[in-house]
């Protein structure tokens, strides 16, 4: 099977000025994840090497430079799924683990859980030959300065950098067809101490079934909880869609990942008049995405090898 793989850096209102980065960023991801799949590497290794890329980069809300919580620290949140088993490795509200991804994965493979969070988490990291780093070495000064304008200003906080932002995932399908997907993120500017967002919750944040597809979701967490926005996708994957310009209305075919992307955002949309985004893959390897913010940044690997980027 030909290699697939697509990769997001969060679906906000990304200003001119972050465009470029928020692009660049998403170049490097698919370089660095393409490396591996090119060469009949895994798709677990390629996600997890795309998502460290974007998790170091303090343009996204991933890792160092994540937004500070309402005590002015970093607590992330990252989560990965296996297709083929339908296992998942989370880990949440961790303060002192640099790249959260690989916390994740080593869930997935070593641990009879599926997730963990706080001081557990941190632990298995260690047992795991994970080094923990400072809580401070995931500062960046731009987020402390926001987070200072937000102890200041009640209202800062849900208009910094365009509300819920910068969440980044990935999902990539490898040579043997095995599927995997992932998401990573900071959450929420200023929120409160041990907030859970949807990113490391199955169905709602990420999800992988190589039956049908893979989903990694971006956006207002809260809101993509209430309809389980990843599974949602997964799910159209699979549902045929009625062509009602026959006569009969009779199914032509399930849904496309494009168009299952857009159906599951117009929900989340309606249902919750929530915002965000997500990226996906079906089980053959075609992309799809879609997002109701001014902008995502996002990137795939086309049919031809080039890497498309775009926000």
């Amino acid at each position: 099977m030909k290699p697939a793989l697509i990769v997001h850096g969060g679906a906000w209102d990304i200003p001119d000025e972050a465009v470029d980065d928020c692009k660049s960023g998403c170049q490097r991801a698919l370089a660095a994840a393409w490396s591996i799949l090119a060469k009949g590497g895994n798709a677990l290794e390629a996600i997890e090497a795309a998502v460290m890329v974007l998790e170091d980069d303090p343009v996204f809300d991933a890792g160092y430079g994540s937004h500070l919580n309402r005590d002015g620290r970093v607590e992330c949140d990252a989560m990965v799924m296996d297709g083929a088993t339908l296992r998942a490795g989370a880990a949440c509200t961790l303060q002192r683990v640099k790249n959260p991804i690989r916390l994740a994965r080593a869930i997935l493979e070593n641990c009879p859980h599926m997730m963990l969070v706080a001081e557990g988490a941190e632990r298995f990291a260690t047992e795991q030959g994970i080094a923990l780093c400072k809580p401070k070495e995931l500062v960046s000064e731009v987020e402390h300065e926001a987070w200072l304008k937000c102890r200041e200003d009640q209202h800062a906080a849900a208009h910094h950098r365009g509300h819920e932002q910068g969440t980044v995932g990935a999902v990539a399908i490898d040579q043997s067809g095995k599927l995997f997907a992932a998401t990573s993120t900071g959450g929420t500017c200023c929120k409160l101490p041990g907030r859970v967002g949807d990113s490391p919750l199955i169905g709602c944040g990420c999800y992988a079934d190589s039956e049908a597809g893979g989903v990694s979701c971006t956006g207002y967490g809260e809101a993509i909880m209430k309809i389980v926005l990843a599974k949602t996708a997964v799910d159209l994957l699979r549902q045929a869609r009625i062509c009602v310009d026959t006569p009969a209305a009779e199914p032509c075919g399930v849904f496309s990942g494009q168009l299952a992307a857009r159906e599951a955002v117009h929900l989340l949309a309606k249902r919750t008049h929530g915002t965000g985004g997500l990226i996906l893959l079906d089980c053959h390897g075609n992309p799809g995405f879609a997002f109701n913010t001014p902008r995502m940044a996002y990137g795939y690997v086309a049919l031809d090898g080039s890497f498309v980027t775009a926000v």
